[in-house]
C-alpha cells in the first residue's frame, strides 16, 4: 500500500447550469453571480471563477479563473484558495509554482477547506513546494480526514498501517479503511478486507474478508475481483465455486489485472468453471505477459513449445520464457535453460 499522490482539484459546483434549468434561467443565475461578485462577495468569485474554468454559460478562461479564484481567496473564501492551490500545482491559467500551491493550500485549510488540508497533506508527505516532513504530513492529512475527506482518511489509515508520520497502529489502519470503505471507496474495501485476510490489526476472517473483497470488486478494484475469484477457486471465506471463481477472473482481467487473465487462461485451458478452449487460454496468457505476469508469460512458452491452441514455435517459446525470466520468475529461467540446451 502507498499513500495516494495525486492532487485533485475537484472543480465541481451546482452554480448556474443544472438539471432541468433553462437557458434563460441560467443567464439570469450567470448575471447575478457576476453582479454578486462585481459587489465583492467571495463565494460568488469563486463560482464564477469555476464557471470559466469549465466554460459553462460563459467563455473557458483559465486565466480568468485563477484571477476570480484569487479575489474569492482574499475575501475569505477557502474553497477559493484550495482552487488557486491546485491552479499552482498544475501550472493552469497560471505560472506553475509549487511554493504557492503550498501557501494557498495552507490558507485554504486554515479557513477550514478539507481538500486544501489534503493537498498540503500530499505536499509534505513528497516534499513538494515545502520541506518533506511525515509529521507533518500527517497532521494536515488527519485535518482533511476530520473535515470529511474521505482520501484524506485513506492516506491517513496508509500512514498508521505503515507508521509514517504517526505511530503504527492496525487498529486505527482498520478504522479508517472501514469509514472509507463505508463511502463507496473500493480502495478502502481492499485494505480492509487484506487485513482481514491477515488477522492484521483485527481478528482472522476470511468470511468478512470475501465480503469487502466483494465490495472492492463491485467498486471496479480488480485486485478485489482477483483476490475473490482466488477465494472461490479455493473455497476460503466462500463455498469452493469454480463458475464463480472464473467470473471473477474475467472481471480481474477485464478491470486490468494481468493475474486475474493468467488465472483465466488457466481455467479456459483446463476446462475448469468454465468450457475448455486453448486458443482463448492463449490470448490471455499474452494478455497477461504483456501486462508483465510472469506465470502468464510461462503458460504461454509452453503453449507455443508444446503446440496447444497455438502452432509449436520453439523460437516464440524461448521469447516468452526469457521474458519470464526478465521478470524475476526463476520458473521461467529454468524452462529457458532447458529448450535451448535440449534438456528435459
Amino acid at each position: 500500500m502507498s499513500v495516494r499522490t495525486l492532487l485533485h482539484a475537484c472543480l465541481i459546483v451546482g452554480v448556474a447550469v443544472s438539471a432541468g434549468i433553462t437557458h434563460l434561467e441560467a443567464a439570469d443565475q450567470l448575471h447575478q453571480v457576476k453582479s454578486a461578485c462585481e459587489r465583492g462577495t467571495p463565494t460568488a468569485c469563486n463560482a464564477l471563477g469555476l464557471l470559466h474554468m469549465k466554460g459553462e454559460g460563459v467563455k473557458q478562461d483559465e486565466t480568468r479563473a485563477a484571477t476570480l479564484f484569487k479575489k474569492a481567496c482574499d475575501g475569505g473564501d477557502a474553497s477559493g484558495c484550495s482552487n488557486l492551490g491546485v491552479l499552482y500545482t498544475e501550472g493552469t491559467g497560471i505560472q506553475q509554482d509549487d511554493s504557492q500551491a503550498a501557501v494557498f493550500s495552507r490558507r485554504a485549510c486554515d479557513g477550514g477547506d478539507a481538500r486544501g488540508c489534503y493537498n498540503l497533506g500530499v505536499m509534505y508527505a513528497e516534499g513538494t513546494g515545502v520541506q518533506q516532513d511525515e509529521v507533518q504530513a500527517a497532521e494536515f492529512t488527519r485535518k482533511a480526514c476530520d473535515g470529511g475527506s474521505m482520501k484524506g482518511c485513506y492516506n491517513l489509515a496508509v500512514m498508521y498501517a505503515s507508521g509514517t508520520g504517526v505511530q503504527q497502529d492496525d487498529g486505527q489502519a482498520a478504522d479508517l479503511y472501514k469509514a472509507v470503505c463505508e463511502s463507496s471507496n473500493a480502495k478502502g474495501c481492499y485494505n480492509l478486507a487484506v487485513m482481514y485476510a491477515a488477522g492484521t490489526g483485527l481478528p482472522q476472517d476470511d468470511i468478512r474478508a470475501a465480503d469487502f473483497y466483494r465490495k472492492a470488486c463491485d467498486g471496479g478494484n480488480a485486485r478485489g475481483c482477483y483476490n475473490l475469484g482466488v477465494m472461490y477457486a479455493e473455497g476460503s471465506g466462500v463455498p469452493q465455486d469454480e463458475f464463480q471463481a472464473a467470473d471473477f477472473y474475467r472481471k480481474a482481467c477485464d478491470g486490468g489485472s494481468a493475474r486475474g487473465c493468467s488465472n483465466l487462461g488457466v481455467m479456459y485451458a483446463q476446462g475448469t468453471g468454465i468450457k475448455q478452449d486453448d486458443l482463448r487460454a492463449a490470448n490471455l496468457y499474452r494478455k497477461a505477459c504483456d501486462e508483465g505476469d510472469a506465470k502468464g508469460c510461462i503458460n504461454l512458452g509452453v503453449v507455443y513449445q508444446v503446440g496447444r491452441g497455438l502452432k509449436p514455435d520453439d523460437a516464440e517459446a524461448l521469447k516468452y520464457y526469457g521474458k519470464a525470466c526478465d521478470l524475476r520468475e526463476p520458473k521461467g529461467c529454468s524452462h529457458y535453460a532447458k529448450l535451448k540446451t535440449g534438456r528435459r
